[in-house]
């Protein structure tokens, strides 16, 4: 068959099991009906009432916007009084020494785009960890690099900084500057998050190689933080990366996505993080440059809604007491399938918080289609299956543990 598109485009083709997944449950749905299905698909907050959860202050605050706040365009690198917003939410209390920056993005995913282009070198490869968030791979692919992957945990089910040490020094030998990702805390698909003394680690290891004169660029992508626990606690590590060397250059996807339950607004930064205030001014001239030659400009509306609740603390504290109650939900629905796993002898992977939970198997296509009988819906990943949390209410929860373990013996053995 002939073609029209650029060779370098030849063959692209998105194949999202997510969303093929979630098309299969709402099948599903029309049939059976909703309250006989489990959604274990959904990547977003849904209530105890099977609808779409949103933080009742948020719906008020952005139906409360003037229309210019909504239809007027923002700057390209996004309203001055979002990025100061965006930064002091990204690190509260435990902001580390250094020159920060950010710019607006189309969501967390922007960010991560954008800090792919202007951080890694064309054909070069990016390193996350065997465990990902599958959008990873196209968003490498799309800028002409590759993922490469480390293994996410040892034997022990501990997080494995051996593996990552070695794969760094792995993709060291061959290419000059290294882009790691690594999404915590609450890790997508997992629930893992990194320990402080697990960023010592990691950051001992990025010293060892910027004194070899390498260049270590660490993204961290904190799309579920507003999940994860209490916000300073979460955000301790954070201090570590204080004062570190000017070739160690650390980002962070911000993203409202789920802190404020805006999904569809796809509104974000990217922040970053330097010791070297000339290399921030980079930081701040390359990705302008990159938002406007990628979207323009960002939602001026919901960037808007931020500052609205964070200048207002009455509506601020009313706003975070309801997201919190959202965590708590959440929390307790994974507590229960974390409880019932453990006591049928279900192996999920380490969960400390966050929107999913990962089943490893050796074919999650088989083990997801085989819970179709139970009209249970989950995400095949490469490495096991994702259950999310997010999504199902808790009256369901309960027995899906054992369901899991059925259908996965039903395929492995």
């Amino acid at each position: 068959m002939s073609s029209q598109v650029a060779s370098h485009r030849v063959g692209k083709k998105l194949v999202d099991v997510i969303f093929g997944a979630s098309g299969a449950c709402n099948e599903a749905i029309k049939v059976h009906g909703a309250e006989k299905v489990t959604n274990a698909t959904v990547g977003s907050i849904i209530g105890e009432d099977g609808k779409l959860a949103c933080l009742p202050t948020m719906e008020k605050a952005f139906r409360g916007l003037k229309i210019s706040d909504v239809a007027a365009y923002a700057p390209p690198a996004g309203l001055p009084a979002y990025l100061d917003a965006v930064i002091g939410l990204t690190f509260a209390d435990n902001k580390p020494e250094g020159h920060i920056a950010a710019c607006s993005t189309s969501g967390g995913t922007g960010a991560l785009h954008m800090a792919i282009q202007n951080y890694s070198e064309i054909g070069d490869q990016v390193l996350t960890s065997d465990w990902f968030w599958g959008t990873y791979n196209p968003l490498c692919q799309e800028a002409g690099r590759s993922l490469a992957t480390y293994q996410l945990f040892d034997e022990n089910m501990n997080y494995n900084v051996k593996a990552l040490e070695a794969k760094v020094e792995e993709l060291f030998a061959k290419q000059d500057s290294l882009l790691i990702i690594i999404n915590t805390p609450a890790h997508n698909p997992t629930g893992y998050s990194l320990t402080d003394e697990e960023w010592t680690k990691v950051l001992d290891m990025s010293k060892t190689w910027a004194a070899k004169g390498k260049k270590v660029n660490l993204m961290v992508d904190i799309a579920y933080i507003d999940y994860a626990g209490e916000k300073n606690e979460t955000r301790r590590f954070m201090k570590q990366f204080s004062n570190l060397p000017e070739n160690i250059f650390v980002m962070f996807a911000f993203s409202m996505s789920k802190g404020y339950t805006m999904y569809g607004q796809r509104t974000g930064a990217l922040i970053g993080l330097s010791s070297s205030a000339e290399l921030i001014e980079e930081f701040k001239n390359v990705t302008k440059f990159t938002g406007r030659a990628t979207w323009s400009n960002i939602n001026r509306g919901a960037q808007t809604l931020l500052t609205t609740i964070q200048q207002d603390s009455a509506m601020l504290a009313q706003f975070e007491k309801e997201r919190d109650e959202l965590y708590g939900v959440i929390r307790d629905r994974a507590a229960i399938f974390m409880k019932e796993a453990e006591e049928c002898g279900l192996k999920a992977l380490p969960y400390k918080a966050g929107f999913f939970i990962s089943v490893p198997a050796k074919d999650s296509a088989a083990v997801c289609e085989k819970l179709h009988d139970d009209l249970i819906f989950a995400v095949p990943l490469k490495k096991g299956v994702r259950i999310a949390v997010c999504s199902i209410p808790k009256a369901k929860m309960y027995g899906m543990a054992a369901k899991v373990l059925k259908a996965l013996k039903a395929v492995e053995g």
